[in-house]
Parts: structure tokens; sequence; C-alpha cells
């Protein structure tokens, strides 16, 4: 019997996917497996999506979805719909998706239903909170995958307490990290700290963008005062996600913001530029999921403002740690970590760079098995 040659569509829709994908392409490949790298469009904007295939070195996708914008519904609905021709004309092997958005979930939906094998990049994260988008897409991925890869102890217990089968799960590290290794000689040179003025471990690093965070008008007034509360210790960059400038916007709060002495509002950055500003700050602030995984490998303090995390072991084995949205509070948790007071973290097991390589042997081996 001759096998049928390997070919695993990889799906990408936001810009976390970016980071995780790209290494699993190229091990894929150089496994000796065709890689099809589909693009939904969830992010549209070039500076939040284009920029990082760039930084990343993902070729161009072989499809783009176009999808953009719209409720969690509409969003989901578009891709599915736009995603099943392009499953019908490919006819691949696997269907590799990764993460938590809702490119995720409609594209894992569409393959399960046309009997196509799911992977999932990510497996077993869990918040706790169903409140959270992110963590009803990872539920239902997960039920739906014929392959999970986890980044940590919490996802392998996790799905055990769920019922997966053992023998679909597989720990393979985190991926995320991969991109990370490989591009930290590049994110160095970029010269990002020196363009804006700063100097290495002499700045605070925020991110925020969460709804939970931004699209209400009094937790945006929060975020404001933080800002105002940490620039007045230290110098501030803030990359402006499009929601939350969108919001301050809104609410009338960009000109408090802009009347901030030591707060740089910068646009979205780049990959590379985010990376090497990310590894010379004295902290990083954020609602975000990834950078806690990211800060946590380079040993920078982060403060999260989340009530929960899908990604506890950067809690207790990393540099991680969270905190309400709370001016007075997360600035007294800055002054302590400023000082000196806080002990180091440690780099979960496997985040070592080799993760998409793993998650490669695993597929190729399924594979094998599966033809014979």
């Amino acid at each position: 019997m001759v096998t049928r040659p390997l070919k695993v569509l990889n799906v990408v829709g936001a810009r976390p996917n970016f980071m995780k994908v790209g290494p699993v392409h190229r091990a894929l490949e150089a496994a000796g497996a065709t890689s099809v790298v589909v693009h939904t469009g969830q992010h549209y904007d070039a500076k939040m999506s284009d920029v990082f295939f760039r930084d990343l070195g993902l070729p161009e996708p072989d499809h783009y979805l176009g999808i953009g914008g719209g409720t969690h519904a509409e969003q989901t609905a578009r891709v599915m719909m736009a995603f099943e021709p392009v499953l019908e004309a490919e006819r691949p092997e696997l269907v590799l998706v990764v993460g938590d958005v809702n490119s995720t979930l409609a594209t894992a939906l569409v393959a399960a239903k046309r009997h196509v094998p799911v992977a999932h990049v990510e497996a077993g994260l869990r918040s706790g909170d169903r409140a959270m988008p992110e963590e009803l897409n990872r539920l239902c991925t997960d039920a739906l995958s014929d392959l999970l890869f986890v980044t940590e102890q919490s996802g392998l217990d996790n799905l055990r307490r769920e019922g997966v089968l053992d023998e679909k799960v597989h720990f393979v590290g985190n991926v995320m990290i991969d991109s990370l290794v490989a591009a930290l000689p590049k994110a160095r040179a970029t010269g990002a700290v020196e363009r804006l003025g700063l100097t290495p471990q002499g700045f605070v690093l925020m991110t925020m963008h969460r709804p939970s965070n931004v699209d209400a008008e009094a937790p945006l007034r929060e975020v404001v005062r933080l800002l105002q509360a940490l620039a007045a210790r230290l110098p501030i960059v803030l990359p402006l996600h499009p929601r939350t400038a969108g919001n301050l916007d809104r609410f009338g709060l960009r000109d408090a913001l802009a009347a901030t002495g030591g707060l740089h509002l910068v646009e979205p950055l780049g990959y590379l530029d985010f990376l090497g500003l990310m590894e010379a700050a004295s902290a990083v602030v954020t609602d975000s999921g990834g950078i806690q995984e990211e800060t946590t490998f380079l040993g920078v303090p982060c403060v999260t403002l989340r009530e929960n995390t899908e990604r506890p072991v950067t809690v207790t084995l990393g540099t991680n740690e969270l905190a309400p949205l709370d001016a007075d509070h997360v600035a007294a948790r800055l002054d302590a970590i400023l000082s000196g007071e806080e002990g180091e973290g440690e780099v979960p097991p496997l985040w070592d760079g080799h993760a998409a390589t793993r998650i490669a042997d695993v597929i190729v081996g399924w594979h094998a098995g599966d033809a014979g």
C-alpha cells in the first residue's frame, strides 16, 4: 500500500498565533511534510498581522480568508464558511490549530465535521473562567481534537480530569518559546530601546487590550490612573492596541495620557521590536496571555492584570504574578519588584526552543501509524 504524503493545514488568525505556527511550519517541512498556511485574517490591520509574518520569517500564506472583525458569532461563522472550501480543495491529512482565538475553534469545528483530524497546539490550558470567550474556545477545540499538544503540567492535569484519552495527549513544551529563542539575536539588534531614548532596565513595558479592562469607561479610567502612577516612577512604553486606542478616544481620555510625562505611546509594534523592548524592560505590566510566558523565559518580572490565568506555571515557577486593576496596588507591587525584594523565577520544563520539532515528530509518527 502506498502511503499518502502528509499534508498539514496550519491555521493562523490573530497575532499570537503567528509565533506558534512559524516554528511548526518549518519543523514539518524539515520532516518532509507539506505545510500549507491558512491566514483567516481575524487580525486584519497590517500593523497587527503582516509585520509579524515578516518578523517571524513565515512565508506568504497559501490562503488568505480576509475575515476581519465583528462579533464573536459573526467572526466564527465567517471563518467557518470561508475555510470549508479551502479544506475541500486542499484535502489535508491534518488541520493544525493553535491557541484559543475564534479562528482556532471555527476551523477545528469545520475539520471535525468533515472528518479531517485536528491537532491543537497549547491544548489543556484553562483559566476556569467561562465568561472569557477564549476559555470556551479552548474547551471546545480540545474536545474536537485528535492530537493535543501540551505546554505545561496543568494542561496534562486538566485534560486527564476532562476524560481525554492519554494516547491523544503529548507534552511537547512551549512552541512560542521556539520563536523567541530564534528571534532574540535579531530583536536585540533592532535598536528599539535606543530609538525611544530609553536605557536597558530603565523603563516599564505595558500592554492593555482585554475587553474587561478597556471596553468600559470605569476600568479604562483606572488604566489611565495606573499609567500616570507608574510613569511617575519610571518611563513607560505603551504600544496602543487598536481596541484600546479607540476606547481612549471614545471616552475622552486620550488628552490625559498625552499630558503624562514619561509615557511613550507608540503604534503597535512588530514582534522583533516588541521582544527587544521586553527583554530590556525592568518589568512588564500586561493583561495578555502569551506575554506571561515570554517574560517567564526571559526572567523579566511581569504583573498581569487579571483575576486568573490559563498559564499557572508562569506564576508557580516563573516571574509572573496576578493583580487586580487597581492603580495603587499595582504601583506598590512595582515598587517591590524594582527594589529587588522579589525572588527570581525559573524556566518551566521543555521550554527550550525545540517544541516544534517534538510536534513534527509526533505528527509524522501518527501519520505513519494511521496510514499503516
